[in-house]
């Protein structure tokens, strides 16, 4: 009895100190990171808003993202960027990337559509109401995102292709090296009509929609999102796409006029 009297303040002590140390470890707080997202230039404020969301609800991650034209990302990417998260304004950038297997195959989904459509300054007086309107001789310039790089020009050449026009605007076509440039090209006045993405027009009190691409151009628009493979954050790259189909992100990509797909379509 004396032995055990004697021990016992040093097997307390001990057993305190291995609870404190489960107590420390169980609270402790995730390790920090950081997220690199890339996404096209028509995302930036929506997913600015998202963005803040999710590291005020991940208070351990920090995100950096970059937004410019689809194209661009995928070149950057290509060369070796450090990417974890791309979210292009197209397939055909995302196609490219699955082919040479620089995207996580099984986390590529299509999130979200669009339409492209054709704005003027709101103070246009060309009375312009039409994709067909734009081979008219009153039109001098039309500007649409380089279609070798920005989703929204490319579009437009296949509306142009479509209605039999591209003959008669070729030499009108300014071409921007992103849909928002192209944006500003025709809020200062300085092309006559221009072609966006609708998110994109909404974005502006200095234009005005015109008219919508055909049908079956606009029905071909998608965004696809996809954990690009040399990430070194993968299950956070998960964590955050998943994220990006919440009701939450749902809700605020709606606010801005994008419309969410409701089956998440996988490669």
């Amino acid at each position: 009895m004396k032995v055990f009297q004697k021990s016992s303040p040093v097997i307390i002590g001990l057993v305190s100190l291995l609870l404190v140390l489960l107590v420390m470890t169980g609270c402790s707080k995730p390790a920090s990171l950081e997220l690199n997202v890339c996404a096209g230039v028509g995302l930036t404020d929506v997913l600015t808003e998202i963005n803040e969301l999710y590291m005020q609800e991940n208070n351990n991650v920090t995100i950096t993202a970059n937004f410019a034209s689809s194209g661009t990302l995928q070149h950057q990417i290509e060369q070796g960027a450090p990417v974890d998260v791309f979210l292009s304004a197209a397939a055909a950038q995302m196609d490219n990337l699955q082919q040479k297997g620089l995207i996580l195959n099984d986390t590529r989904q299509n999130l979200l559509t669009n339409e492209v459509v054709l704005i003027v300054p709101v103070d246009s007086d060309l009375g312009i109401t039409g994709f067909n309107d734009l081979a008219a001789a009153k039109v001098d310039l039309i500007a649409i995102g380089d279609p070798q790089s920005v989703p929204a020009g490319k579009y437009a050449e296949q509306a142009f292709d479509e209605l039999g026009i591209t003959a008669q605007i070729e030499s009108k076509l300014v071409l921007g090296s992103d849909v928002r440039q192209v944006l500003t090209y025709v809020e200062t006045g300085n092309v006559d009509a221009g072609i966006v993405f609708s998110t994109d027009a909404l974005t502006s009190d200095k234009v005005a929609v015109v008219a919508s691409a055909p049908a079956d151009v606009n029905a071909g628009i998608v965004y696809p999102v996809a954990v690009i493979k040399a990430s070194k954050n993968v299950d956070a790259a998960k964590a955050y796409i998943a994220f990006l189909f919440s009701d939450e992100a749902k809700a605020i990509f709606e606010k801005y006029g994008f419309t969410a797909v409701s089956d998440q379509s996988s490669f």
